[in-house]
């Protein structure tokens, strides 16, 4: 019995075509800008995020953190969402290492931040204050995506206000799919974008920090400076371009896979959920804890995995296939039927 790992898209496998071009991948000293994978990367996530350069990181964390200290100065600050990547789940790497206060902001239910509650957050030029510097969105944002309109509105915002503008992109391409437009069009918006390459689009390692080139020299120098200099990383560099060049456009398999998913999820009796609401290829339910582990403990022993215990977030991917689907619902039917499951009205 195959396992269908429905906890992230990072948990996705290299294909044999992938590891292939990481064996036979050209290597040198990265350190030294002498690994021509890497470079060829870099050139080839520059140019398709119409940015100016480009940096291979380690990790998503990593090139947030890269971004943050390559915008702001010790004391300053950052405005982000209070659910965002890059404010809750990356260790506190930019107060720790950077000295950059965060200023957390409620995120709606669409993904955004209200502008209104950023301009009210900007903090006046006042020695009490820490100097607001940048501004950090995130997209997709639990698989929501953020308008086109609304990117240009904050960026007005920003240029008004003189703030920076990153983008935590981890999904960038996912969001370019669901909104049928090319990934530069998003990032243009912005100053910096993150693009994750081991998530939905199956690199094992490593995601690119994308800006000008006087950012990218800047990041780059923090880089060496928190133990980012990979050597030869064009072994898994290689893995990246196959990555950006082989699985952008089937993202829209996994956005497909997660609507029938929805559908057939919000058909089961016991589960509230609305199709409509589901953009790319996440899923999240809300269950009383005592049915979400006992569901979960009996997905995991018919070989499924979710992760989340109230909330419960269902992310398909590149190695989950229609027929997994169909094996998923076909599980979830079997719970709330009541093999272990909880009848509708039952108390938890």
């Amino acid at each position: 019995m195959n396992i269908i790992d429905l906890r992230s898209d990072t948990v996705t496998r290299p294909s044999p075509a992938m590891r292939a071009a990481m064996a036979g991948a050209e290597v040198g000293d990265d350190v030294y800008g002498e690994d021509p994978t890497v470079n060829r990367l870099e050139e080839l996530g520059a140019a398709t995020l119409g940015t100016e350069a480009a940096l291979f990181t380690a990790s998503g964390t990593q090139a947030n953190l890269l971004a943050l200290l390559a915008h702001c100065r010790r004391g300053d600050e950052y405005i982000a969402g209070q659910t965002a990547h890059c404010y809750r789940y990356e260790g506190g790497g930019a107060a720790a290492l950077g000295g950059i206060q965060p200023q957390p902001l409620e995120v709606e239910p669409d993904g955004t931040l209200d502008l209104s509650a950023v301009a009210a957050a900007i903090k006046p030029d006042d020695i009490h204050f820490a100097r607001t510097r940048l501004l950090c969105l995130e997209n997709t944002h639990a698989g929501r995506v953020l308008p086109l309109d609304y990117l240009a509105r904050a960026r007005q915002l920003c240029n008004e206000q003189g703030l920076g503008l990153h983008m935590d992109g981890a999904r960038i391409f996912n969001a370019a799919v669901t909104l049928g437009v090319p990934v530069r069009e998003i990032a243009g918006h912005v100053d910096s974008v993150s693009v994750c390459l081991s998530k939905g689009l199956g690199a094992p390692v490593g995601s690119l920090l994308c800006g000008s080139r006087e950012f990218v020299a800047t990041a780059r120098r923090w880089r060496k400076a928190v133990g980012g200099g990979m050597r030869q990383a064009g072994i898994l560099a290689a893995a990246g371009i196959l990555a950006l060049t082989g699985n952008v456009d089937r993202l829209a398999e996994d956005h497909a896979n997660a609507r029938r998913l929805a559908e057939g999820l919000a058909a089961i009796p016991g589960l509230a959920l609305d199709p409509a609401q589901v953009q790319t290829n996440m899923i999240f339910l809300c269950l009383p804890l005592h049915t979400a582990d006992r569901l979960a403990s009996f997905l995991n022993e018919r070989g499924i995995l979710i992760s989340g215990r109230e909330s419960i977030r269902l992310v398909t991917h590149l190695d989950v296939t229609s027929s997994d689907i169909e094996r998923v619902l076909a599980a979830f039917g079997a719970f709330f039927a009541g093999h272990g499951g909880m009848h509708p009205g039952a108390p938890s």
